[in-house]
């Protein structure tokens, strides 16, 4: 079993063909109808012009294809079988998903349940009753002898929606289901995101790990420069001492990186939903995760039928805009019908005789004269609501368009960051080379080595962090896109069920 977003019945046709049930019948409140799009046609101030895209630029290192949309699951870009089978791993077994996924079976459930109230209500009565009748009203002296009444019979009935507030109770239940329906897309969405992060946070450190063990042994190195010095009489002990520091001190750079790598390793297993004790994941590596040369990034117009975020605030709208016809329908008159008919004789054999044999039909009207202002206060109220959730769906679109602008911008200065930190890197090694070439031969002091080395080590940390940066901006610009989330995860394993009483 699977579920797939937008192509799921809510509501069985059977019940869907009740909604007609009622001609004549009117819908008080509101009809709603999606927001209209964003009118602006790109993400930043530039409108992603410092990015070069497809028909720009076929060189660069990653280019944006304004338009395109990712048509498959996002993560499979960066070509990581590792990360693709944790993916895996991950949505067969979070609790996040399934618990999700239980909440949008119980509101579609719940629509359900308020759908069959449309139609007629059929039940099955059956009772029992001792009763005794004074015949003197009636002006016979008999004395009244109690008696045993056995009755059975069915009986229905039947509410005439005639202003609709039943059909819009159903058409919120029907929007709370689909409010459940994007915030599962919304869990799913996210859970991936957080797991390519923590993926892309170990290979991140894993790749710093390296380079302090490099920068360790480039302090090694030095050390035994400094004593072939002392031993040739070049270098005195200070320069010794300093130079055991240095090694002392990024030696000490490493129990806070593996400390981290802990962390990023148990998170994913949580993630992934494994214990840390039962499950652990994969070494994952910065070469390992291929950077996407093509960005697919739609449009803003396109972004509010992505989102899931988005389009679980419009969903709530439609709730709020539903919600005020029901309170304005409770305005109104309320019209039911109801038909009984009964068999009832004093001896159990008699019951179904034809002389016990009994009907009634009782048509009733309710119509509001005096609730102390609760009904006008209900409605207000309702429209209160419904301005509520147009300014909070407003601002999830606003909030949506700005993180992706930030992301876009975040991969624009990662480029630029990656290129200078590699130069950098390049620059620094190469006068790294320089002064301890010189200090051997005597031309320079032991400061300016350190001074070197120091530089080369900023350098080979900031080239790292700046490769991994741009790795894991990536992977949130498909994020904040809403890319992929409808296409068919696998379902997440039955929780165990309830133990009931035997009945």
């Amino acid at each position: 079993m699977s579920w797939r977003l937008r192509a799921v019945p809510i509501v069985p046709a059977a019940i869907a063909a009740a909604l007609a049930l009622p001609l004549g019948a009117c819908k008080l409140g509101p009809d709603f109808f999606s927001p209209a799009a964003p009118e602006v046609s790109g993400y930043t101030e530039q409108h992603e012009k410092n990015l070069p895209s497809v028909e720009s630029q076929k060189r660069a290192p990653q280019r944006l294809a304004i338009g395109a949309k990712v048509e498959a699951d996002w993560w499979v870009l960066f070509r990581s079988p590792a990360l693709d089978q944790v993916m895996k791993q991950a949505l067969a077994d979070s609790p996040t998903i399934a618990q999700a996924q239980a909440a949008l079976v119980q509101a579609r459930e719940q629509a359900n349940a308020t759908a069959g109230g449309l139609l007629p209500q059929f039940d099955a009565t059956a009772g029992v009753a001792r009763q005794r009748v004074n015949a003197r009203i009636n002006g016979n002296n008999r004395i009244s002898v109690p008696v045993n009444v056995y009755s059975l019979g069915p009986s229905v009935s039947y509410d005439f929606d005639i202003f609709g507030g039943r059909e819009r109770e159903v058409e919120a239940q029907l929007a709370r289901a689909d409010v459940s329906q994007y915030q599962l897309a919304a869990a799913y969405l996210s859970l991936t995101g957080n797991i390519a992060t923590q993926a892309i946070q170990i290979a991140s450190v894993r790749a710093e790990i390296k380079a302090v063990e490099r920068i360790i042994a480039d302090d090694t190195k030095n050390l035994q420069l400094v004593r072939a010095a002392q031993a040739a009489g070049t270098a005195t002990a200070v320069d010794v001492t300093t130079a055991q520091s240095q090694l002392a001190v990024d030696r000490a750079l490493l129990p806070p990186l593996r400390q981290q790598l802990s962390i990023a390793r148990h998170a994913l297993a949580v993630y992934a939903g494994k214990s840390p004790a039962e499950w652990s994941p994969p070494d994952f590596d910065l070469s390992g995760l291929t950077l996407p040369k093509d960005l697919p990034v739609s449009l803003p117009s396109e972004l509010v039928r992505n989102r899931p975020d988005i389009l679980a605030a419009e969903a709530q709208l439609h709730v709020a805009s539903a919600e005020i016809g029901v309170a304005t329908a409770n305005l109104y008159p309320k019209f039911t019908l109801t038909g009984l008919i009964t068999q009832a004789a004093p001896q159990v054999g008699n019951v179904f005789a034809g002389i016990a044999s009994g009907w009634n039909v009782t048509a009733g009207l309710a119509a509001p004269i005096f609730h102390g202002g609760t009904l006008q206060a209900q409605q207000r109220a309702s429209l209160a609501a419904y301005d509520a959730a147009w300014s909070g769906y407003r601002y999830t679109v606003l909030q949506s368009l700005g993180q992706v602008a930030d992301v876009l911008q975040a991969l624009a200065h990662d480029e630029e960051a990656v290129v200078a930190q590699t130069r950098a890197l390049a620059t620094a090694d190469e006068a790294l080379r320089l002064a301890r070439l010189s200090y051997t031969e005597g031309n320079s002091n032991l400061l300016q080595v350190f001074d070197a080395q120091l530089l080369a080590d900023r350098a080979l940390i900031g080239a790292v962090r700046a490769q991994a940066r741009r790795v894991a901006d990536t992977a949130q610009l498909f994020v904040a896109l809403g890319s992929g989330w409808w296409n068919t995860p696998p379902t997440p394993p039955q929780s165990p069920a309830p133990k009931t009483a035997a009945r």
